[in-house]
């Protein structure tokens, strides 16, 4: 009995060490969105700027949207801002528009947030979070790559910092190019018989 007991708590112990040790090798801003693929959650929220005026995500329609999901009292928001103002800067709004999604705050705070740390995009209040449970952000910053179609295409958990946006930018690319490419097929039948098809 006492050299069964010997082998039986070391052995009891193998399965939450390798749930740990699983667990410290995750990548936390890697978690799996069951939106990818799958249609974007429209939505028409008050303007952060304007409160009178709405924004919908389907009139962005035709343009790579980047959904960026923040608060004034987060830390990685603050860390990732300079490179939304880069990729605002880098990008025509025609193919990629920036759309800021204000999560569980004020839009006062909100306004005073984006004075601050600079950036010209539009920005829109989720009152209620009911947005970000469709879109199911765990937390922000969270940000959103969807397709000139409407579907979700990539999910950021977490900063886009120096780090992430050489990856977010090469599917902001590719994104596109595919899109580019869907235009020159519509240009070629046009040309070849004058109508589009």
């Amino acid at each position: 009995m006492r050299s069964a007991l010997r082998w039986a708590l070391p052995l009891a112990a193998l399965p939450p060490l390798a749930l740990l040790g699983f667990g410290l090798t995750r990548d936390v801003k890697n978690l799996p969105s069951a939106l990818v693929g799958e249609p974007a959650p429209d939505f028409r929220l008050e303007d952060m700027t304007v409160p009178a005026d709405s924004i919908s995500l389907a009139e962005h329609r035709g343009r790579v949207v980047v959904l960026n999901y923040f608060a004034s009292w987060c830390l990685p928001c603050i860390v990732e801002h300079p490179e939304l103002v880069r990729l605002r800067a880098d990008y025509d709004p025609d193919d990629v528009t920036l759309l800021g999604v204000l999560y569980q705050d004020a839009p006062e705070k909100g306004r005073a947030f984006m004075r601050r740390h600079g950036g010209e995009w539009p920005a829109v209040v989720d009152y209620g979070s009911r947005t970000a449970i469709r879109y199911g952000v765990y937390g922000v910053p969270e940000t959103f790559l969807i397709t000139p179609e409407g579907t979700v295409a990539y999910k950021l958990v977490g900063p886009l910092d120096r780090r992430a946006a050489p990856v977010f930018r090469a599917k902001i690319d590719s994104l596109l190019a595919v899109r580019a490419a869907g235009a020159g097929d519509v240009e070629r039948l046009e040309s070849a018989d004058g109508s589009t098809r």
